[in-house]
């Protein structure tokens, strides 16, 4: 079994925020399926073939993210090599992504406790740029809404954002990794 967990901030004055593009990209993907409330968060299985996949979008707020992907491995028994969490990244510009595994939380409190809860920093990452706008403090900067041009980005990336979905569950890390990192 797989977790896919998209990362956010539950609540309307929430949507649309560089911080919640884990929950947007689970939100396009998943469409209009239906999600089930647990671990401290929502979720939904579905099935690829023989493998099950779980998808989540902890509701604890982003600095305690651990709390439910932590609930939900352990209630399935998901080693961390099985988990894609899909978060935003400012060290990335703006319409690049990058998938990772070992690395560090770098300043990311959803990461840092993802990482504190299972002991490890063993999981796959879709990093999902959003550049930083120095002029702005951390904090005004994630919890800001995208743009409109930046939202139109966005929609024309949800499909190859669900490709690197689809080839996690299908090929694995390593092939998704060498096909899709930019």
């Amino acid at each position: 079994m797989k977790l896919i967990v998209g990362l956010g901030n539950v609540g309307k004055e929430y949507e649309n925020t560089r911080h919640n593009i884990g929950f947007m990209i689970l939100d396009h993907y998943l469409e209009n399926n239906t999600w089930q409330k647990k671990f401290d968060g929502v979720y939904q299985i579905l099935n690829y073939g023989k493998e099950k996949v779980l998808f989540l979008k902890p509701s604890t707020y982003m600095n305690n993210s651990g709390i439910s992907v932590v609930q939900a491995s352990k209630y399935y028994d998901i080693d961390p090599s099985d988990i894609l969490v899909i978060q935003d990244d400012m060290d990335i510009e703006f319409r690049k992504h990058k998938i990772k595994i070992n690395s560090s939380a770098g300043g990311h409190n959803g990461i840092k406790s993802i990482i504190n809860a299972l002991n490890t920093d063993s999981f796959a990452r879709l990093k999902i740029g959003i550049s930083h706008d120095k002029k702005q403090d951390t904090i005004h900067y994630v919890l800001g809404k995208f743009t409109k041009e930046e939202l139109s980005f966005l929609n024309t990336s949800y499909p190859l954002y669900n490709e690197i979905i689809e080839s996690f569950i299908s090929n694995g890390l390593e092939k998704t990794m060498n096909k899709y990192n930019s």
